[in-house]
């Protein structure tokens, strides 16, 4: 288990345009006056969300604050893990779509840790979201994938792999243990069989020595 470099890449990648596209919504949109893209299915609409989907828990946004900061470490400790290279992608981009919404509540108005998100892209006016949602969107749908389709995703955790090894190693040895005691009947085999033989031939000399 290492540090890859492209779970940082795909990180700061998804922050970057992240950033950009709220910088930009704050430029250049009036705030709350929806611009249609796809009818009413899709739109843009600058809109600061101060709790979490849906706008729930608006009134505690400190929390969220401190749950996002949670999530972002999780994320890092079982990115470390990643065990195939699109396995680093989305944990990369999970990672990124985290911080790019933490960064808001951390840094935006109207004051440190209780920053309300920037969100710019309205979905039928159900709910209205940013680059950074999307980017956990997908890798949320991604890793749930990979789940029902049975794809290992995270390499065992080092204790487990520890232990996968003394089992691997008992077992070994257990073979080993036994391909031992075969081949020492196989080489005691010959060795009895002469023993039988000589036996034998001793037998009928006696018989003869007697016939005489």
């Amino acid at each position: 288990m290492t540090w890859r470099p492209a779970f940082w890449l795909y990180a700061a990648g998804v922050v970057v345009v992240d950033q950009l596209t709220k910088q930009w919504a704050l430029e250049t949109l009036e705030p709350y006056v929806k611009h249609p893209v796809l009818g009413d299915l899709l739109s843009i609409q600058l809109v600061f969300n101060s709790g979490a989907a849906f706008s729930l828990g608006d009134e505690t946004t400190w929390i969220l604050t401190i749950v996002a900061a949670l999530v972002t470490v999780g994320i890092i400790v079982y990115g470390r893990r990643a065990q195939r290279p699109w396995a680093v992608a989305v944990f990369g981009i999970a990672l990124g779509g985290a911080l790019g919404n933490l960064i808001d509540r951390i840094f935006r108005q109207p004051s440190f840790g209780e920053g309300h998100v920037v969100d710019m892209i309205n979905y039928a006016d159900q709910f209205v979201g940013n680059v950074a949602d999307i980017a956990i969107v997908g890798a949320a749908v991604a890793i749930v994938a990979a789940g029902l389709f049975s794809k290992p995703i995270l390499e065992p955790a080092d204790g487990e792999a520890a232990d996968d090894a003394a089992a691997g190693a008992g077992t070994d040895g257990a073979d080993a243990g036994a391909e031992g005691e075969a081949a020492d009947d196989a080489a005691a085999g010959p060795g009895t069989a002469g023993t039988d033989a000589d036996t034998g031939t001793d037998a009928d000399t006696d018989g003869a020595q007697r016939r005489g």
